[in-house]
């Protein structure tokens, strides 16, 4: 059963009234503590917590609304204050200049911990300080580069001959489902060196797997806005329940082939080294073997491997078809650097995408860049402010208040963008010579930035150039129903609400 977000299901319904209640509570208690402190300068209060719940359905473009009023504002919450930013100054600030003031905390880590564990999303401290330098050492080496980049290869090229089929009978394909399937393969080959093979639809298990994870991340972020959720995770009931039976389903994939590749490795002859390419046979050969460590990583590399980027190339092939021309620059540019002539063949098109080659597609790369602005993976990002201070804005914040900042919103906002902040532009990224030109990681925030900054950002944008080179130079793809939109659903990573419908067409023949 498919979780729902609307404030009026049975259970939220029924809290509703009390929900209220507290709400005037938290508003009484914070204006008496607002009193007491008076000579602080606080940022104005945009309303509760009881706000997001009611527009969580649109959570995003509610913050934005706020955004567009208050570069930073605060919401009442119980027992603290949440404090929203769309202020480069502020970004800068919590995640570079005084970093070690703003953590996870033991807020987040609530929320987060029963479905990432104590993954390096979640943690603070030691245990984040570990999992970044192992992580952070294993993802750079040229083996797991180059493994990682022919398995994106493969994949993609599994996938354009899924579409090549659907071509030929004419079908429509929800891509935003290929896609999600495309990258759990990706993603698990490279951390676990496993074949899912979802792409072909013959790993049930994986694609149950992979629906639960869905289901209790989405469930997960309603916790921010359920101030309920404690309650009926003790009682096992509603939307807690089913995060419960989500999550088992999780842990039983995921424990079954980190069993299987504990076995696997136990049982190599002595005299035979292990195979070192994919990154949890790296962690174990650095003595890395506890399971529930290793189950940790894989969701939280999941999380940075496969939503993010399902979830972008998603939005992005959305864009292409809103803006044919953008998609057929793309085409060309591909063209152009693998100097291929109307081939038809994919394991060609595939061989020929080598890293110096990805590096020369400067209008693919701004394209991605764009998608990012106005559709980044993670929308918004929170930390808990460990001891009180004075932000850069002149503004107090207090210890234990939180403070978000918006990539959703920020990337709406004309005071950094200008007034055609909200446009789908690449060209904004390409400087005169063509060259792709890089922002301020504390403006353009979808890889976070400062010690925390996306390890996998490099990943990323490889797989995604892979992807999009290989359907855009092999399909002209187009909406299966025109001048439709679509909207997000509000999970912890934005993915569009439902399907991408699209119908692709062959460019220069049968693939093959």
């Amino acid at each position: 059963m498919k979780f729902s977000y609307s404030p009026y299901d049975p259970i939220t319904a029924t809290a509703t009234l009390g929900a209220i209640a507290l709400i005037f509570f938290v508003i009484r208690t914070h204006f008496k503590r607002f009193n007491r402190s008076s000579k602080e300068k606080r940022h104005v209060v945009a309303g509760t917590i009881l706000h997001q719940l009611f527009n969580f359905h649109r959570m995003h473009d509610y913050m934005t609304d706020l955004a567009r009023k208050h570069k930073t504002y605060r919401l009442l919450n119980f027992p603290m204050c949440e404090v929203y930013t769309a202020d480069p100054a502020i970004v800068e600030y919590i995640l570079k200049t005084n970093f070690a003031n703003y953590g996870k905390g033991w807020y987040h880590y609530g929320i987060l911990t029963d479905l990432l564990g104590d993954g390096i999303f979640t943690v603070d401290g030691e245990k984040w300080q570990h999992q970044r330098k192992v992580s952070s050492y294993e993802i750079a080496t040229k083996t797991v580069k180059d493994f990682s980049l022919q398995v994106f290869k493969s994949n993609a090229a599994k996938l354009a001959r899924v579409v090549s089929k659907a071509t030929i009978s004419n079908e429509t394909l929800d891509f935003k489902e290929l896609f999600m399937k495309s990258t759990l393969d990706s993603v698990f080959k490279v951390i676990l060196g496993v074949d899912l093979d979802t792409i072909s639809g013959t790993n049930k298990e994986g694609t149950k797997f992979s629906n639960a994870f869905d289901e209790a991340s989405a469930i997960t972020l309603y916790r921010y806005v359920d101030i309920f959720w404690r309650i009926k995770r003790f009682l096992n009931i509603g939307t807690e329940a089913a995060l419960r039976n989500h999550i088992k389903v999780v842990d039983e994939f995921v424990y079954k082939i980190i069993k299987s590749k504990i076995e696997q490795v136990q049982n190599l002859p002595h005299n035979l080294p292990m195979r070192r390419e994919d990154m949890v046979s790296r962690f174990m050969a650095s003595k890395e073997t506890d399971p529930s460590y290793l189950r940790d990583i894989i969701l939280n590399f999941m999380i940075a491997g496969r939503d993010t980027t399902a979830a972008t190339l998603s939005w992005l092939f959305y864009m292409l078809c809103k803006h044919p021309d953008i998609q057929e620059k793309i085409a060309h540019e591909v063209q152009a650097v693998t100097k291929l002539n109307n081939i038809c063949n994919i394991d060609e098109l595939a061989d020929r995408l080598t890293d110096g080659a990805l590096e020369k597609m400067h209008y693919l790369h701004a394209a991605l860049a764009e998608t990012l602005r106005l559709y980044p993976a993670v929308p918004v990002d929170s930390k808990l402010c460990l001891s009180g201070e004075t932000l850069p804005d002149g503004f107090s914040i207090r210890r234990g208040d939180t403070i978000a900042y918006q990539p959703y919103a920020m990337g709406r906002m004309k005071f950094i963008w200008g007034d055609d902040a909200e446009e789908f532009k690449p060209e904004r990224w390409i400087d005169e010579s063509g060259t792709f030109q890089q922002e301020s990681s504390f403006k353009f925030t979808a890889f976070q930035a400062g010690p925390r900054i996306c390890l996998g950002k490099d990943f990323a944008y490889r797989q995604m150039k892979v992807f999009t080179a290989v359907l855009s130079y092999s399909y002209k793809l187009k909406l299966a129903v025109q001048n439709e939109s679509v909207n997000y659903k509000t999970m912890l990573t934005l993915h569009i609400d439902g399907g991408l419908h699209l119908h692709a067409s062959q460019r220069f023949g049968p693939m093959y």
